[in-house]
């Protein structure tokens, strides 16, 4: 009552200078003020609409759930100021959901049917897309009704030592809510400056296929057959994919038929562990590699967990078909998980430590799991040593992920058949 009184009793600033004040706060503490009063409310609702306005840069937060929460309640940590919002989303609850990506302030997030939607919690705008029947390896099965009661999934057979598909399929059925555990490994939400859009790519089935879909679209688009693509990147026009082997194909998405180009197929060096790809500021492409390893538990019910034990960093050398070890990020931050790579700079974000790598679980397994304790934390590459983020007061599922909160709007119409 008091702090209210105090805010009632406050000069009215020129809106103008409210502007050029709410535009050098972080999203979060942003969310804060304009909750004080209507007419700072006003000044927030201008900012989302008017972007131009508002270009701060923005620190990851983590987006976890927690059983002291509504179902439809997500937490998010603000990494710059050290404290937890809580987000009210809309339906399907979030605790229901499954979190496959998060990139550019949107989550990726599937059903209990096992469709797909991005969800933007700051504005809680919600976009659902294309459907998982349209998908070239997921077919519907009808009850008498005419009503879709359970999936059927085709995997094709492939022949590792030749990359490609050979005759015939491995079919399998799964119930609406039981599809998502088997056939999403990871999604990734990428500008696409040619159409002034965005285009959404879907790592999934035990293949590590890909698949896209852009706005407007209705369907999902197979590319075509790669496999075990470990992480992707998408730049100068082109989509780069990663596998566990060491190769590089690159898609043009843009081409009336799309065909894949393998640009590198076997590197000189080749290491273990779990991939990421980013690019750095300098426009060197980056390849991550997670190490991790088994630690028992003195929880009866979880015999052991993975953690993450080792960080290494590679930069790629094209020419050569190589990677270059580089031994620190000096003043650079890494973000990994099931979100999309980040490299941002310390200096740049204060509250972030230099060197240093800020990581959550993507254990593609972890629906498996629920229940276990996640592998979150910051590592620094200097001495190796890890520390926890905040204490684990998080629900273990859905997985809590990164997320740079965004005012962004999206247009998501279906128009192209």
């Amino acid at each position: 009552m008091e702090t209210e009184i105090v805010v009632r009793n406050l000069p009215e600033l020129p809106r103008d200078v409210l502007m050029d004040i709410f535009a050098l706060l972080e999203i979060p503490d942003l969310m804060r003020a304009a909750s004080v009063c209507s007419s700072w409310r006003s000044v927030y609702t201008s900012l989302g609409s008017e972007l131009q306005l508002y270009k701060r840069p923005q620190t990851p937060c983590l987006l976890y759930t927690s059983e002291s929460a509504a179902d439809n309640v997500a937490c998010l940590y603000s990494l710059a100021e050290k404290r937890v919002y809580n987000l009210t989303l809309p339906d399907p609850p979030i605790r229901s959901r499954y979190l496959i990506g998060s990139s550019h302030g949107w989550l990726i997030t599937a059903d209990e049917k096992s469709e797909l939607h991005l969800l933007n919690p700051i504005t809680c705008q919600q976009i659902a897309l294309p459907s998982v029947i349209t998908n070239e390896r997921v077919k519907p099965v009808f009850d008498d009704a005419g009503t879709i009661k359970e999936y059927e999934w085709w995997e094709p057979k492939h022949d590792i030592e030749l990359d490609c598909e050979v005759d015939g399929h491995h079919k399998s059925t799964h119930a609406l809510d039981k599809l998502r555990d088997l056939f999403y490994i990871r999604a990734r939400i990428f500008p696409d400056p040619s159409t002034e859009s965005y285009i959404v790519v879907l790592t999934h089935s035990e293949s590590r296929q890909l698949s896209f879909a852009r706005v407007g679209d209705c369907k999902w688009t197979l590319l075509p057959v790669g496999y075990d693509y470990q992480d992707c990147i998408y730049m100068d026009g082109l989509l780069y994919a990663f596998t566990s082997f060491g190769q590089i194909d690159t898609f043009d998405l843009n081409s009336p038929t799309i065909t894949r180009n393998r640009i590198i197929g076997d590197m000189k060096t080749y290491t273990q562990g779990r991939l990421y790809v980013l690019q750095a500021p300098s426009g060197d492409l980056l390849q991550v590699h997670r190490n991790l390893e088994i630690q028992d538990t003195d929880d009866d019910d979880e015999e052991f967990i993975f953690v993450t034990n080792n960080i290494l960093l590679y930069k790629v050398d094209m020419a050569a078909k190589d990677l270059v070890l580089v031994n620190d990020l000096h003043d650079q931050v890494l973000f990994l998980g099931c979100n999309q790579s980040q490299y941002l700079s310390a200096e740049e974000f204060s509250q972030l430590k230099p060197n240093c790598v800020y990581f959550t679980d993507d254990d593609t397994c972890a629906s498996e799991d629920k229940n276990c304790c996640r592998d979150i934390g910051v590592l620094n590459l200097e001495n190796n040593k890890r520390e926890e983020i905040l204490p684990q007061l998080w629900c273990s599922w859905p997985n809590p992920i990164w997320v740079t909160p965004s005012l962004a709007r999206m247009n998501w119409g279906c128009t192209n058949k």
